[in-house]
């Protein structure tokens, strides 16, 4: 964790804010248990198999399909978070030093919920394969930038297609480690989690307004969380929804090659009997 004078970089501060919104209980999505839920009442169970154990591009899922279980979940999230941080507002100016960092923490925490879900929808990997607490640097990166798509930035998006275009010409089913902690992609999240720690900060003063008057400060901040939240997740969900991950790629069959060989001379000699004469 990083502490002391780091924390007055936005890049640090935007850091701390992730991994303790990660840490959030129920904020971690079970990929194959989202799929599952999401897919039932629109897909058969092969196709929702094939979806678990490979992507729902490779089950053939039509993008409409997924489109609307997208905008599904996005619903949900936003009606969820909305009503938190309305929740969060209601005891006023008085209590701001403790709802203010909660409903920030939630805030986040929602976001990373929609992230996850968007991204296992359009055929992204499980970003959380382990069980600790702690979120591996690539993991760490892939949801800064997913982020970084949310709140508009550029190079987010671009650094988000490089990574898909990478996972979709190595056909792997997990992210591409080196490209996000030390190769082609790290600069651009360490360039957008500067941006977003600048944001951050600016939206955390907003809601602190929005809160100083009970009553009126959660109808507001509810508000604002709906005015934000909502356009955000939907730019995550069309940008995502373009990728060549969406794409069905061809599957690979693995066939065990047989050499026939042409036969000789050699096999038309004539074979002894078991008495020892030659068979005529």
């Amino acid at each position: 964790m990083v502490t002391g004078k780091a924390t007055d970089d936005p890049e640090s501060r935007f850091s701390i804010v992730l991994l303790s919104a990660a840490k959030l209980p129920g904020v971690r999505i079970q990929r194959e248990a989202y799929l599952r839920k999401a897919l039932a009442r629109r897909c058969s169970e092969d196709e929702i198999r094939v979806a678990i154990e490979e992507t729902p591009a490779a089950a053939g899922i039509p993008l409409e399909v997924l489109d609307k279980a997208a905008s599904e979940s996005i619903n949900y999230e936003t009606a969820k978070v909305s009503a938190l941080s309305a929740a969060a507002g209601m005891p006023g100016l008085l209590f701001l030093p403790a709802t203010v960092p909660a409903d920030v923490a939630q805030y986040f925490g929602h976001m990373l919920r929609i992230s996850q879900k968007l991204a296992y929808l359009y055929s992204w990997p499980d970003l959380f394969s382990d069980d600790g607490d702690d979120l591996d640097d690539a993991t760490m990166g892939v949801l800064t930038l997913f982020l970084g798509v949310m709140f508009g930035t550029q190079s987010a998006n671009a650094a988000v297609g490089k990574v898909a275009g990478l996972m979709s010409e190595q056909v792997v089913k997990k992210l591409p480690q080196k490209a996000l902690t030390k190769g082609v992609v790290y600069p651009m999240v360490k360039k957008v989690a500067g941006y977003l720690g600048v944001k951050m900060t600016k939206q955390t003063f907003a809601r602190s307004v929005s809160k100083a008057v009970p009553v009126v400060g959660a109808v507001v901040s509810g508000g604002l969380t709906l005015a934000t939240y909502l356009p955000m997740a939907k730019k995550l969900k069309k940008h995502l929804s373009s990728l060549e991950l969406t794409k069905p790629a061809p599957r690979v069959v693995q066939v065990e090659v047989v050499e026939v060989r042409k036969p000789s001379a050699t096999d038309y000699t004539e074979q002894s009997d078991d008495d020892g004469t030659t068979s005529s």
